[in-house]
């Protein structure tokens, strides 16, 4: 049993990495048709008539509420996001196979069937912003990434763009990292938490479009799935989290 479970793992693992390729391929193709401009992290979410709506990579609130359609249909979700034409409607490659979340609306065609949600994955806050929204979490001290052509600190391949966010943390599809205590390890924290369905790790996926899975070692960046309200998530405080000095790391730098 522990041989067959580390083999599903290990192709859990291939499958989220190939997912993540996937969508960062569509991301890429957005942005080479949107003169190098990035999609939006957040877009004034639930205001569909703000001009800005439309430049969001995904919309939609994702949460175990039995009557939020927006957990399981994709028509004002995955597919009102702008990347969404590049994909080929491949509304799979939007969730992590290692994550089981799921659903049973209470009305429609679908009423009392354990439903999959739609989405485990969310975007790099420091991606695509628009309104001033770094100002929550952080400065104009910080780079916010507007077009590609901004990832030259610390670089594509080492600015992640796409993670799998912990089943009982997600609901937008915005990922924030809090630079507020940057660089200082006393001082991390940690809002939003990323996924560990992989054996403790999450899959990220990185604007040179490489994809990989990060084990995380502090066990506070990987609290237990309870598949519902969980109170560990959140955490507004970490001090000397590790791991949350690694995201710092790969998020963004100081404008120089």
């Amino acid at each position: 049993l522990p041989a067959l479970s580390k083999a599903k793992a290990k192709a859990h693992g291939i499958l989220c990495m190939s997912n993540t390729k996937q969508l960062m391929l569509a991301w890429a193709m957005y942005v080479g048709d949107s003169n190098e401009r990035l999609p939006f992290a957040y877009a004034q979410e639930g205001n569909p008539n703000h001009p800005n709506y439309k430049y969001a990579w995904v919309h939609g609130i994702v949460d175990y509420n039995a009557g939020n359609s927006q957990n399981w249909d994709v028509t004002n979700t995955l597919a009102a996001g702008c990347i969404w034409p590049y994909t080929g409607n491949a509304m799979d490659i939007y969730k992590c196979p290692a994550d089981r979340s799921a659903v049973k609306p209470t009305s429609g065609a679908l009423a009392g069937k354990r439903v999959d949600r739609v989405r485990s994955l969310s975007m790099n806050s420091w991606c695509g912003m628009n309104e001033g929204v770094h100002t929550w979490f952080g400065g104009p001290e910080f780079r916010a990434y507007l077009k590609s052509s901004d990832f030259t600190d610390p670089g594509p391949s080492m600015t992640w763009v796409l993670l799998d966010e912990h089943p009982d943390s997600i609901n937008d599809g915005f990922f924030c990292i809090d630079m507020k205590g940057y660089p200082n390890p006393g001082a991390t924290a940690l809002p939003d938490v990323p996924s560990s369905t992989h054996n403790g790790a999450t899959g990220l996926s990185f604007a040179d479009g490489h994809s990989e899975i990060k084990k995380w070692n502090d066990p506070r960046t990987a609290p237990p799935v309870v598949y519902g309200n969980n109170p560990n998530m959140g955490t507004a405080v970490q001090p000397n989290n590790l791991d949350v000095v690694w995201l710092w790391e790969h998020t963004t730098r100081f404008v120089k």
